[in-house]
């Protein structure tokens, strides 16, 4: 590793800055690394330049101007695999680049469905999950086949959740190079997630399950959503991964 190649990063503000050398130096070298080394400087994300993210034991490639997916989701896979039946049919929404749905078939033979309005992040979801899943393209439940309809035994989703007046206080990192769709969640930032909760009950199994990732603060008022749309809801959190979701079950009747 070199010595000074993490001292700009440190310089930089890169928090990491030995491991992101490293990282970069086992990519590339010569001009090439330069190059790498003045795009992180400017603030690009690493995982763009490297094209992949470390989740859940994966690498999962992700293309530059796509949300990286971040460490807190994958709370979520572990949280939808405890009791997964096999064979389950599962759908992944707000999927970006399908990391939690390549996550959670790796980890339970499942049914997999994926679906992003992004068709960038689509493209890449494909990459990742061929093999382990269909990917759909097209605006939350609106871009999946009418044949899963009431057969869906887990949806899970990592929806946009920031409010939209938060968003200029994001690390540059995220504001500037991952796409506001996929960050914006509307006033409160659960315009989405309310969505999803109100949607789901006619696409799920009896015994169903939601589970959307979101933030301590935000969890009383999606659990109230949930309440609403005849779900019955838990919160959950991981303290290592710093992770908060709000899980619904379907009620009977």
């Amino acid at each position: 590793m070199s010595v000074p190649l993490a001292a700009k990063l440190r310089a930089a503000g890169c928090v990491f800055a030995e491991d992101e050398a490293a990282l970069l130096e086992a990519a590339a070298s010569g001009a090439e690394l330069d190059r790498l080394v003045r795009r992180r400087i400017a603030g690009e994300p690493l995982e763009h330049l490297l094209g992949q993210v470390r989740f859940d034991g994966l690498e999962v490639r992700v293309a530059p101007g796509l949300f990286v997916p971040r460490r807190r989701s994958e709370a979520l896979v572990h949280a939808v695999v405890r009791g997964l039946r096999p064979g389950a049919v599962v759908v992944d929404l707000c999927c970006g680049c399908g990391a939690i749905g390549s996550a959670i078939a790796r980890r339970a033979p499942v049914e997999l469905h994926a679906a992003d309005i992004d068709p960038a992040a689509t493209a890449c979801a494909v990459a990742n999950l061929a093999g382990a899943g269909t990917v759909h393209t097209g605006d939350l439940f609106d871009a999946l086949p009418e044949a899963l309809r009431g057969r869906v035994d887990v949806v899970v989703a990592n929806t946009p959740y920031v409010p939209t007046g938060e968003i200029a206080a994001l690390p540059p990192e995220a504001r500037d190079h991952e796409p506001r769709i996929a960050l914006d969640g509307g006033t409160d930032g659960l315009d989405p997630a309310r969505r999803i909760a109100g949607e789901a009950p006619r696409w799920l199994a009896p015994g169903g399950r939601v589970l959307i990732e979101t933030s301590t603060d935000q969890a009383p008022a999606l659990a109230a959503a949930f309440e609403r749309a005849g779900l019955t809801p838990t919160t959950g959190h991981d303290a290592e991964r710093d992770a908060t979701w709000v899980e619904g079950a379907l009620r009977d009747g």
